[in-house]
């Protein structure tokens, strides 16, 4: 299991890596045929193709900020199916600090076919703590120390 779990962080690894290059086609690229994403604002995409329709515009119009993780889980429920748990932050284009306001929980199902992991299921959703901001504190310090260790990832 442990080659198994590597394989599973090294996908979602892949997943956050080409969202910080800002390449739609390499993160569809990662997804199942029929493989989902939801992102942070809710919105749903099905499948690599609409993957890319949805993320390339944002990346042509906007300067997206850059995503700094923690792998917080990865749970295997069979030997071909296993759900990642992450929290991540995002850094602005330009600064170095972690704007806490957007933190998040993400949350992977991955499927393996033909000893190749895909994602299934790809979910971003906000971390904002309603009223208990000691938590969203808690969570932008776990993700500093990631960003620590290597800050060179955000530029």
């Amino acid at each position: 299991m442990v080659a198994n779990s590597e394989a599973i962080r090294t996908l979602y690894q892949k997943l956050i890596g080409a969202w910080n290059e800002r390449n739609a086609h390499a993160m569809a690229d990662l997804f199942c045929e029929g493989g989902e994403s939801i992102g942070f604002d809710g919105s749903q995409s099905i499948g690599p193709e609409e993957i890319v329709m949805h993320l390339k515009p944002i990346f042509d119009n906007h300067p997206t900020a850059k995503f700094v993780i923690k792998v917080k889980s990865i749970h295997f429920l069979d030997l071909n199916v296993a759900i990642l748990r992450s929290i991540a932050g995002m850094v602005p284009p330009g600064e170095t600090e972690i704007n806490s306001k957007v933190n998040t929980h993400h949350t992977i199902i991955a499927v393996r076919t033909n000893d190749s992991w895909k994602i299934q299921l790809f979910q971003n959703t906000p971390a904002q703590f309603h009223g208990r901001p000691e938590l969203i504190e808690k969570m932008t310090n776990e993700l500093r120390e990631e960003l620590m260790k290597d800050p060179k990832k955000l530029f």
